[in-house]
Parts: C-alpha cells; sequence; structure tokens
C-alpha cells in the first residue's frame, strides 16, 4: 500500500500534465491536426546548432570516464567556474565555482534548497498566481506555503500584502520573473519595495529571509524589456536557473543553483545544498549535459518566433473579446475566462478541442493558461475554436 500522502497526490496530480495526457488521447481520436493542445510549456523551438554540435562532441571525448562518470556533488569544477564567469560579465557580480551548484533543472534545484533552507513549519511566501508545483517542493520538507492574493489589475506582485504575511517562521520568498503563468517581468522599482521590506522584517524578527528565485524564463523577454537580477537588489538572494526554455533542453534536466558568498550563513548553505544533492538521490547533474551546456553559455533559442506566436495569439483573442495582460516575457498568456469557475469554462474549451488550464491551479481563479510555446500553424488552426467559444459566451 501506498502512504497516506502519495494518495492524495497521486488523487490531485498536475493538472497540466493531465491536460497534456489527454491531448494524447484526443489526438488519437480526432486526429492530432484537430486537437490545439496549449496545456504543457514545452518547448516548440528546437535547441541552437552550436548546442546539438557540443553534445555531439562532448559524447565523444575520448575520456569516457570523465564525460559519464562521477564528479562532486555540486558539479564540475571548469563548468561551475565557466557559469560564474557568464554570470558576472553579464550583470557585474563577483562570482566564483564556490557559488554554483549543477542541478537537475530548476525544479531540482529548488527542492536541494528547500531541504537545505526548511524546517517542519516554516513558511515559504510565493505571490499568486504561481507555479503550481511550488507546494509539492514546499510541502516535501514539511514546509507551508503562503500564498498571497493576485494583482489582477497588471499581475506585478501584491507588494502591499507581503510585510503582514511575514511572521517569525517566514524563511523564504519565492519570485518568478518573468512570470508562469502571467507573463509578467517584474520591474526593478516592485523588487527594490520587496527587497525594503524583507531588511525590515529581518531586522525587526532577528531572522534570515531568503528570496529564492526561479528563473528558468529569464532569456525569454520580449520589446527589449529588461530582467533584473535579484543578487544585485537583495543581499539574501539565491537563484534557480533552468537552461530547459534558453536553450530548449527540457528533457535534458540541466540547471544550477546561485548561492552567493555574500548570503546569511553561505557556508553551511552552500555545504548542506551539496550534500542534498546526494542523499535527495540526484547524486549529482548530468555529466553530459553540464559539459555541454558550459559550451553553450551564451547561445539562445530564436525568441521571434515565441514574439510571433505571442503576436498573433494576444492580437487574435483580444479581437474576439478575450481579456489578458499582453506578456512581457516567457510563453504563456492568462486569459480571464468568461465565467467565475476557470475549470467550466477550460472544460467548455474542451469541447472545441482547445486544451487549456485552469488558472486555479496557478491559486489565481477566474483566468486559464495557455501556453503558446507551440507550432504557428497549430494556432493558425486554432483560432475559429476560439472564436466559436467566445461565441458560445455571446463576447464577440
Amino acid at each position: 500500500m501506498i502512504s497516506e500522502k502519495m494518495v492524495s497526490l497521486v488523487k490531485n496530480s498536475s493538472v497540466i500534465r493531465a491536460m497534456f495526457e489527454e491531448g494524447k488521447k484526443m489526438a488519437a481520436e480526432f486526429g492530432r491536426e484537430n486537437v490545439y493542445d496549449f496545456s504543457l510549456g514545452n518547448p516548440s523551438v528546437q535547441p541552437p546548432k552550436a548546442v546539438t554540435d557540443a553534445i555531439i562532441e562532448t559524447a565523444g571525448n575520448p575520456d569516457p570516464n570523465y564525460v559519464h562518470g562521477y564528479m562532486s556533488n555540486v558539479g564540475f569544477d571548469e563548468v561551475r567556474e565557466k557559469i560564474a564567469e557568464n554570470i558576472n560579465r553579464r550583470f557585474g557580480t563577483a562570482f566564483d565555482k564556490g557559488n554554483i551548484i549543477m542541478t537537475v533543472g530548476a525544479a531540482g534545484g529548488m527542492n536541494v534548497i528547500f531541504k537545505t533552507l526548511l524546517n517542519p513549519g516554516d513558511e515559504v511566501i510565493t505571490f499568486s498566481p504561481f507555479f503550481g508545483e511550488y507546494r509539492n517542493y514546499v510541502s516535501n520538507f514539511e514546509g507551508r506555503l503562503v500564498e498571497l492574493a493576485p494583482n489582477t489589475d497588471n499581475f506585478q506582485p501584491n507588494v502591499d500584502a507581503l510585510e503582514e504575511s511575514i511572521t517569525s517562521k517566514t524563511k523564504v520568498l519565492i519570485i518568478n520573473s518573468p512570470n508562469n503563468p502571467t507573463g509578467v517581468v517584474y520591474s526593478l522599482e516592485t523588487l527594490q519595495r520587496i527587497a525594503a521590506i524583507l531588511e525590515k522584517k529581518q531586522k525587526e524578527l532577528k531572522t534570515s529571509i531568503y528570496i529564492v528565485s526561479d528563473e528558468p524564463y529569464r532569456e525569454l523577454a520580449y520589446d527589449g524589456v529588461e530582467v533584473p537580477y535579484i543578487p544585485t537588489v537583495y543581499r539574501n538572494t539565491i537563484v534557480g536557473y533552468s537552461f530547459s526554455k534558453s536553450l530548449s533542453l527540457p528533457g535534458d534536466r540541466i540547471g544550477y543553483l546561485v548561492i552567493p558568498s555574500e548570503i546569511d550563513d553561505y557556508g553551511d548553505v552552500f555545504a548542506a545544498a551539496g550534500v542534498a544533492t546526494r542523499i535527495l538521490g540526484f547524486v549529482n547533474a548530468p555529466s553530459l549535459a553540464q559539459l555541454f551546456v558550459s559550451k553553450c553559455l551564451d547561445e539562445k533559442v530564436d525568441l521571434e518566433i515565441y514574439n510571433r506566436n505571442r503576436e498573433l495569439l494576444y492580437n487574435s483573442l483580444r479581437q474576439y473579446g478575450y481579456e489578458c495582460i499582453k506578456p512581457e516575457g516567457a510563453f504563456y498568456l492568462f486569459v480571464k475566462a468568461f465565467e467565475p469557475d476557470d475549470r467550466t469554462f477550460a472544460a467548455k474549451a474542451k469541447e472545441k478541442r482547445l486544451l487549456i488550464v485552469p488558472g486555479s491551479t496557478f491559486g489565481c481563479a477566474g483566468y486559464v493558461r495557455i501556453a503558446y510555446c507551440v507550432d504557428y500553424d497549430m494556432i493558425k488552426r486554432s483560432l475559429p475554436a476560439f472564436e466559436a467559444l467566445a461565441r458560445d459566451y455571446k463576447r464577440c
């Protein structure tokens, strides 16, 4: 018999993944070209050629023990050094390999850092809407996720609610910008306000409050929008990064943590995160992936492909009467449902063979997420279905 906790987790398994699996069944029944699956943030853009070349070159290394063997739990020294140098050049920081831990994607990194920081009952604050798996990542270590109400005017963080939510149990604030599911980039002014509140509360409560900056979408920003680098704004910041979106490598599970020397208890935190990497069963990030990404740190996917999708879908939905803000980053639209029950709305969309994710999954009822990291022609084929759904609600 499985554990009681897993019974609940299986019953309430990811809505996003469930819709993705449903999409595969519908494609088999109706034909793939007649199903419009916007459920999963699975990049449709191919990795840059330089990445493919680096994979081939690395796999052909004449020393297979080096390519495929164990290394330090925190990753290859030379890979971590290259990543630190790349970050320093881009953001004016002063990191070295002692500030970098290679991880099994951003998700693996977040679990490592929560294992490192959280005692049972510690609180982790997040701004709604947020990536729903945060609930599981925090509960894995008996923490409590504190969800702050969304600011639906512009989906910038609800900073006014932050200060009153901080208690003596607060250990972490999660920041995710560009944001999943809204595509919003948090402004420098907003982040500075957040930093000021955290500094004040740390002094009042005589404790350490860390920002964990979840950054898988950092490189996906449009129209020249700058994504502030939070360690330069708030000292107690730990960054979780992933190459899944920037290089279109979600299945390769490779990322890193940045643990600055300036954070409180740096030595203990870094050492514990290395141990957490091992005892959580990761042991180390994939060796081949570490080596090939270190050769491609300045490579990026062709962002114009996503931008083309963004423009078509956003402009079309607005024309049909849908309400949403224009995303500045990532590859999602967060659209207001035509009725208060977003799950019912998503079910009605499914009748049109549109697979979209209810906003309640992200802690923000009344909205739906539409992932536009899909084929452009599929978006074009889907538009009559979106228009028909709007007509059903008498919106166009």
